[in-house]
């Protein structure tokens, strides 16, 4: 998927479920001391989320996501992606995180051979 194609599908989530908390965008703004200008841009798929997890953590608090529910962690986890960076539960793994230098290696000088695959993909699996 593009970049703006996810920026959209993020910045649906954020409008869809502020919505449905019955929040006003200035109301929201305010609860998280975040710019309503960029908030709309967010939501309109113009510009990315915060990358900072710890405010991400506080607008899914303050949308209602119970910390550790899916909900919760689907909503960070769609942040990140379009941010285009690495979710932080594949970050958190050392193991994961030790083989990415080799992955993008991998993909950046070769295309990677099936065994190379297999073995990305029970490291993945398995993390």
């Amino acid at each position: 998927m593009k970049t703006s194609e996810n920026l959209k599908k993020f910045g649906k989530l954020l409008y869809e479920i502020r919505i449905k908390k019955e929040l006003t965008l200035r109301e929201m703004c305010r609860k998280v001391n975040y710019d309503p200008s960029n908030w709309s841009k967010i939501e309109r798929g113009k510009i990315a989320p915060p990358s900072d997890r710890k405010t991400l953590e506080l607008w899914a608090r303050t949308l209602g996501l119970k910390k550790d529910s899916k909900e919760f962690y689907g909503f960070i986890y769609n942040a990140n992606v379009a941010q285009s960076i690495i979710p932080f539960e594949i970050m958190e793994e050392k193991d994961l995180v030790a083989a990415l230098p080799a992955f993008f290696r991998t993909l950046k000088n070769r295309k990677p051979n099936k065994e190379e695959i297999d073995n990305m993909i029970n490291l993945i699996k398995n993390a």
